[in-house]
């Protein structure tokens, strides 16, 4: 299939946002012979992205016109919708063309972006990372993928540039639901191990000889494998969007609402015993 169809092999990867997911990201794609072109706002970022072996490019629209799959890599649900709104710079790209969204945004958001692209001949589709920086720069991320089977199998290819597992969790917004999903689960293991340690040291048990035995335990948990390497940076932003979606749902999530608050409370702080402890 020529033209708008899905079934032309991807060789071109644009990205968009050149942060601390998008650049590692960049570096795998380049480093696996994908042509790799990449804008961000922030020009200061041109000379690491080159020396990846990526091609810096000055607009947005730039790198619409030479790209056959866009991954977006920002932060916020407002600049994916910039980016793809009518007008936006990407609706410009060649049509045939994939868009998959990795930023964390609402489920809705993707699945409406994705309805008004179709009239561009734009495969939209959600593709959110999980396991965090040190899987970013190792390669070794988790891909959800929401999207048409033909459209996810596609894009697979480049998904394994920077991940060792992908996982088609449905229809287009399922990724965001899946990444959500893991969010909330995330962040209450990370405030069960902030209070169990707390309530630990304030025994006099040896702190990481209990780490690493309850690593063996039933309590075995992902924020307890990296203590001390985590932060809260994004901890409120990913519960607000869990928040929401329960709420539109009519679905009661109240120790996630706990967690919230407790996370809003942690943010400044990297993983260490200051809030819960002496």
């Amino acid at each position: 299939m020529k033209g708008t169809g899905v079934q032309r092999k991807l060789k071109t990867v644009g990205v968009v946002g050149a942060g601390r997911m998008g650049t590692p990201i960049i570096g795998h794609l380049a480093r696996k012979g994908f042509t790799t072109r990449v804008f961000d706002v922030d020009a200061a970022r041109a000379g690491a992205v080159k020396g990846l072996g990526a091609k810096w490019v000055g607009s947005p629209e730039a790198l619409s016109a030479e790209s056959d799959t866009i991954l977006i890599c920002v932060g916020f649900d407002r600049e994916v919708q910039e980016l793809l709104s009518k007008g936006g710079p990407l609706r410009k790209a060649k049509p045939g063309t994939i868009v998959a969204i990795l930023s964390t945004i609402h489920p809705k958001t993707v699945q409406t972006l994705a309805e008004d692209c179709k009239g561009a001949g734009l495969h939209v589709v959600d593709s959110t990372v999980c396991r965090g920086g040190e899987a970013a720069d190792s390669g070794t991320l988790l891909s959800f993928v929401g999207g048409s089977a033909e459209v996810v199998k596609r894009l697979t290819p480049v998904l394994r540039a920077y991940s060792t597992d992908v996982v088609h969790t449905g229809g287009v917004g399922t990724a965001q639901v899946a990444k959500a999903v893991n969010n909330l689960i995330l962040w209450a293991c990370l405030v069960a191990d902030h209070e169990g340690l707390a309530l630990a040291q304030h025994y006099g048990a040896d702190i990481e000889a209990l780490r690493r035995a309850l690593l063996m335990s039933s309590c075995v948990n992902g924020p307890l494998e990296k203590w001390g390497s985590q932060t809260m940076a994004w901890a409120e932003d990913d519960m607000a969007i869990v928040a929401e979606m329960a709420a539109e749902a009519g679905i009661a999530l109240p120790q996630a609402g706990v967690n919230r608050e407790i996370c809003r409370a942690l943010k400044p702080r990297r993983h260490k015993l200051e809030l819960y402890g002496r």
